[in-house]
């Protein structure tokens, strides 16, 4: 029901089309045309001077700086909840050990 249908390809016959003939067309030679005037830019463009660039130093220094503060504190907070982890991990072992050494 939804098989497609394949067209059959009947087998050449031999027949080939004529050659195109091919015409010679004219060239016209055009005049070189003045180039054109460069566009003027969208919005003003952005003049650094020596105060600003050193505004946007310090910025991005201080902006490392906080990063650099948050992820250490995030990798000290792990640091630190995986030794006490640990530790609650060696008392409880303990405490099981000591209560099957008593009966």
């Amino acid at each position: 029901m939804l098989r497609p249908k394949v067209p059959t390809n009947p087998t050449p016959t031999g027949h080939l089309t004529p050659a195109a003939v091919v015409e010679p067309t004219t060239v016209i030679q055009q005049q070189p045309m003045a180039p054109a005037p460069a566009p003027a830019p969208a919005r003003p463009t952005v003049q650094l001077t020596p105060g600003t660039a050193l505004a946007l130093v310090g910025g991005g220094t201080a902006v490392v700086l906080v990063v650099g503060a948050v992820l250490v504190s995030m990798l000290l907070a792990v640091a630190i909840t995986g030794a006490s982890v640990a530790v609650c991990a060696v008392v409880l072992r303990s405490l099981l050990a000591s209560e099957a050494k008593r009966r």
